[in-house]
């Protein structure tokens, strides 16, 4: 427990943690994984180089947690989407010590002289509350999901029933359990983590793919861009594990597979419009919550897509299908950059980026619930665009294919936004 001397120490850290954040998170990481390197199973070492956001990801939440010391239920939902990465992950609570004992010491070697001992034991304990928690809502989780009819525990081997091509860069695994045993259902907008084994790579990797379609007790699919080393950025490698899926996975493969988690939901009984808006790869998010909506709501829906060009426009012809499977259902696609074959209102409806200006014409009238998912760039663009038609916090659902940038404007506003989704 907390005192109120702590308490007010660690309020008074946080300029400190605004100014210095990610170099303790950058230190933390360093050494954690120096001395641990069995922990690199649980990280994506693509995140750990370059413009990788982990460690600028867990600055924001340490300082969004400093900020609201004394108001925790304002970290709710950060609580929440942290959890839920964990369970997908199996972090377990022998592995908070270590983490502990590397932050502390991060925050002693960047601070120096400034870190006096009060300070260290007033964010000791701290440390202690904050992993009290988490511990406690991730053992919550860890109970709901394999206890539930056809949960499991752990990772559980499934098969590879079919490997589809749905663009350019995307391909589709439909996947099976091995053991034939019924599966659990999942809320639209939730994900699957796999683990893999990489041939010539020390480390296990594990990845959350979102799934792709609505639920059906039978089978699950994910949907996987592959994900190539990115342009400028000397030393960070293409996507380890999605080309290995994208190359070497093959239909009978088997995968190991950990059960539906994630807090990007859709709200199943709320009765106003949805706007459905993904960037790229994160239709793979929404589109199961567009077929939940088409085939058993009555709700309004507009689906917004923005994607780089037709040859990277996945699920095309799904949308359009799902579009006239019943009055109400609406689509709009916008490229950013077309082809001379490209036909305008057959494949893409508007050219561009995403603002609110271009997305205006096509809303409902009235109130609606906005779910938006895609990479870092369009998520800041969905937020200016969203911001500027005036949509309340209370009406935006998100969720970003990186490090939750959700926590990030805690490293430059005194007051640090903390989503809930």
């Amino acid at each position: 427990m907390l005192s109120d001397t702590q308490r007010k120490i660690i309020k008074a850290t946080v300029p400190a943690l605004r100014a210095h954040g990610e170099t303790i998170t950058r230190t933390f990481y360093s050494a954690m994984l120096q001395a641990h390197p069995e922990l690199l199973n649980y990280f994506n070492p693509a995140n750990q180089r370059g413009e990788g956001g982990q460690a600028r990801s867990l600055a924001a939440s340490v300082l969004a947690y400093a900020a609201n010391i004394d108001q925790l239920s304002n970290l709710d939902g950060m609580v929440e989407r942290i959890a839920t990465k964990h369970v997908s992950l199996e972090i377990r609570p022998e592995h908070y010590p270590i983490v502990g004992q590397y932050l502390l010491g991060a925050i002693t070697e960047v601070l120096g002289d400034a870190a006096t001992p009060e300070i260290i034991d007033a964010w000791a304990a701290a440390y202690g509350q904050l992993a009290d928690i988490m511990i406690g809502r991730e053992q919550a989780l860890y109970s709901e999901t394999a206890t539930q009819p056809g949960g499991w525990a752990g990772f559980k081997p499934f098969r590879v029933l079919r490997k589809v091509r749905e663009s350019d860069v995307t391909t589709s695994f439909h996947l099976v359990p091995v053991d034939g045993a019924p599966l659990p259902d999942f809320r639209p907008g939730q994900y699957l983590s796999v683990k893999t084994s990489l041939p010539g790579y020390p480390y296990e990797q594990v990845r959350q793919y979102s799934l792709s379609q609505a639920p059906d007790g039978r089978h699950y699919r994910i949907s996987v861009k592959r994900e190539d080393a990115p342009a400028g950025l000397s030393g960070v490698p293409a996507g380890l594990v999605s080309n290995f899926l994208h190359d070497t996975v093959t239909e009978g493969s088997t995968l190991l597979v950990h059960m539906p988690v994630g807090d990007f939901v859709l709200d199943e009984h709320g009765d106003r419009p949805v706007v459905l808006i993904s960037g790229g790869a994160g239709i793979t998010a929404v589109l199961a919550m567009l077929e939940e909506l088409a085939m058993r709501t009555t709700r309004n829906v507009l689906m917004l897509h923005a994607v780089r060009s037709r040859g990277h426009h996945a699920f095309a012809e799904r949308v359009r299908a799902l579009a006239a499977s019943r009055t109400g259902i609406r689509s709009m696609t916008l490229y950013e950059t077309v082809n001379s074959d490209d036909v305008p209102d057959e494949h893409y409806d508007a050219v561009g980026r995403i603002t609110a200006e271009v997305i205006r014409p096509y809303l409902p009238a009235g109130d609606a619930d906005f779910y938006y998912c895609g990479p870092i760039g369009f998520m800041t663009a969905a937020e200016r665009a969203l911001d500027e038609l005036g949509v309340p916090p209370t009406r935006r659902h998100s969720e970003a294919f990186a490090p939750d940038p959700s926590f990030t404007a805690g490293m430059s506003h005194s007051n640090p936004h903390v989503e809930a989704a």
